[in-house]
C-alpha cells in the first residue's frame, strides 16, 4: 500500500502562484507514475499533469502547459505541482494519484493510490 497525503493549498488572487506537495509513504517502490487531477465545483475529475516517479517524460493537459510544472523528490518521497499564472477556472481540489504500472497516464480512473485532495481557490 501506498498513502498519499497533499498540502500546499490555498487562497490566492489571479495571477498568484502556489505550490502542492504531496507525501508518499508506505510502498514507493511500486510506484512508475504519479500524477496531479483537478475537481471543479460541478465538473469531472480532469488530468493535470504527470511524472514517472523514475526518469521519463512529463505531462500536461493543456490548459495548464507553461504555467504550471510537476516535479518529484526522490529522497523525500514527495511530488510538486509549482502553479504559476494562476486564473479562477484553475480553482478545484487537486488530488495526487500514484499507478503501479505503466498503463495510463491521463485516466484517473486506472490510478491506484489516491490522496485526500487539497483545495485551491483563486480570487479574481
Amino acid at each position: 500500500q501506498v498513502q498519499l497525503v497533499e498540502s500546499g493549498g490555498g487562497l490566492v488572487q489571479a495571477g498568484g502562484s502556489l505550490r502542492l506537495s504531496c507525501a508518499a509513504s508506505g510502498r514507493t517502490s511500486s510506484i512508475f507514475r504519479m500524477g496531479w487531477f483537478r475537481q471543479a465545483p460541478g465538473k469531472e475529475r480532469e488530468f493535470v499533469a504527470a511524472i514517472p516517479w523514475i526518469g521519463g517524460t512529463t505531462h500536461y493537459t493543456d490548459s495548464v502547459k507553461g504555467r504550471f510544472t510537476i516535479s518529484r523528490d526522490n529522497e523525500k518521497n514527495t511530488l510538486y505541482l509549482q502553479m504559476n499564472s494562476l486564473q479562477p477556472e484553475d480553482t478545484a481540489v487537486y488530488y495526487c494519484a500514484a499507478i503501479r504500472s505503466s498503463v495510463a497516464i491521463f485516466t484517473g480512473n486506472r490510478y491506484d493510490y489516491w490522496g485526500q485532495g487539497t483545495q485551491v481557490t483563486v480570487s479574481s
